[in-house]
C-alpha cells in the first residue's frame, strides 16, 4: 500500500467562541497597547498653533479682527520637559497676537519646584501690545504661582477685571479663580462691566454661570481635550464638562475651549494633540 504523502497543509481546526474571544482580547489589548505607546512617545509632544475666527456678539467694527493668544493647562513637570513648554511659547510668541491670556494650572498638584522655571518660560509671552493676563487653575496655589507671573510681567486677575481701550472701544477682562462658581460670585467679579465682556475661567463649567449673567465670551482650558480620545467611545474622562474643547454657543455667550499644552495623571495623549489658540474676534449678527 503506498504511503501518503506529507500534506502540503493542515486541515482548519474549529475555533470555539472561547479560543475567539481570548484572541480577540489579545488582539484588542495589544493595540491598546500599541495606541498607548504612541500617545506617550510622540502625540502628547506634538504642539500644534491652531487658528480660527470667534463670532461675539455686540463686538464693535473697531474690534472686529482683533486676536488673542491663548496657553493653558501648561503643567510643566517632571513628564512634561520644558522642551515641549518653549515650542508651544515659540508657536504663540510667531503669531503676535494682539492680548495674551494664560488659562491655568501651570504645575501639577502645586509642585513648587517648577514654579518659578514655568513662569520663566511664558515670561516672551508678557509683552503682548494690548496686555498678557493669567488666571489661576485647580493645580495652582494662589501666591506662589501668581507671585511668580506677575514677576515677570503678566496680570494675574483672581476674581477681578481689567478694562481696557482698544482702537478706541472699550473691552473689559475678567478672571475668575477655579473655586468662583455661584452666579453670585461671578456677577459680583462682572459688575460695572459694559460693552464686551471676556470672561477667563479656568473651568469651562462656568458657561452656565456666564450665559445667565449674559457674558459675551468666556475663554476656558481644565479638560485637556479629553487627553485621550478612544474610536467609537470618545473621551475616556470628561464627559461632565459642556464642551471638551474647541468652539461652543449657550444662549447668548459664546465658548473656547483649548486642549492645553500638558498632561496630568498619565503621561499620554491619544487623538487629543496639545495646542496653543490664536483667537480673532469677529462681529457677529445678533439674529443668528
Amino acid at each position: 500500500m503506498a504511503r501518503r504523502p506529507f500534506p502540503l497543509y493542515s486541515d482548519p481546526v474549529a475555533m470555539t467562541r472561547r479560543d475567539f474571544l481570548r484572541s480577540a482580547t489579545a488582539i484588542s489589548v495589544g493595540a491598546l497597547a500599541g495606541v498607548g505607546a504612541y500617545g506617550v512617545a510622540y502625540e502628547r509632544h506634538q504642539v500644534s498653533r491652531i487658528s480660527r475666527d470667534l463670532p461675539v456678539r455686540g463686538l464693535p467694527p473697531a474690534l472686529d479682527g482683533l486676536r488673542i493668544g491663548m496657553i493653558t493647562d501648561v503643567h510643566h513637570s517632571a513628564v512634561v520637559p520644558a522642551t515641549d513648554v518653549a515650542r508651544a511659547v515659540a508657536l504663540l510668541q510667531d503669531a503676535s497676537p494682539d492680548i495674551v491670556v494664560l488659562g491655568g494650572d501651570y504645575v501639577s498638584f502645586f509642585d513648587r519646584h517648577y514654579i518659578g522655571p514655568v513662569a520663566e518660560l511664558l515670561a516672551p509671552l508678557s509683552s503682548a501690545p494690548h496686555g498678557s493676563f493669567a488666571v489661576l487653575g485647580n493645580h495652582d496655589d494662589e501666591k506662589e504661582v501668581p507671585a511668580a507671573l506677575m514677576t515677570r510681567g503678566f496680570t494675574v486677575l483672581k476674581d477681578q477685571r481689567t478694562q481696557l481701550t482698544i482702537r478706541g472701544e472699550q473691552l473689559d477682562l475678567a478672571g475668575i479663580k477655579f473655586w468662583t462658581r455661584t452666579p453670585g460670585d461671578i456677577a459680583g467679579v462682572l459688575k460695572g462691566t459694559g460693552g464686551t465682556t471676556l470672561l477667563l475661567a479656568h473651568d469651562p463649567r462656568r458657561l452656565i454661570e456666564a450665559a445667565a449673567l449674559d457674558v459675551q465670551l468666556v475663554l476656558s482650558g481644565h479638560t485637556h481635550g479629553g487627553q485621550v480620545l478612544l474610536p467609537a467611545v470618545g473621551a475616556v474622562v470628561g464627559r461632565k464638562f459642556p464642551v471638551l474643547s474647541g468652539y461652543a454657543t449657550r444662549e447668548n455667550t459664546s465658548i473656547f475651549v483649548s486642549r492645553g499644552i500638558g498632561t496630568v495623571y498619565l503621561p499620554v495623549r491619544v487623538n487629543c494633540p496639545p495646542d496653543v489658540a490664536v483667537l480673532t474676534l469677529r462681529s457677529a449678527d445678533p439674529r443668528s
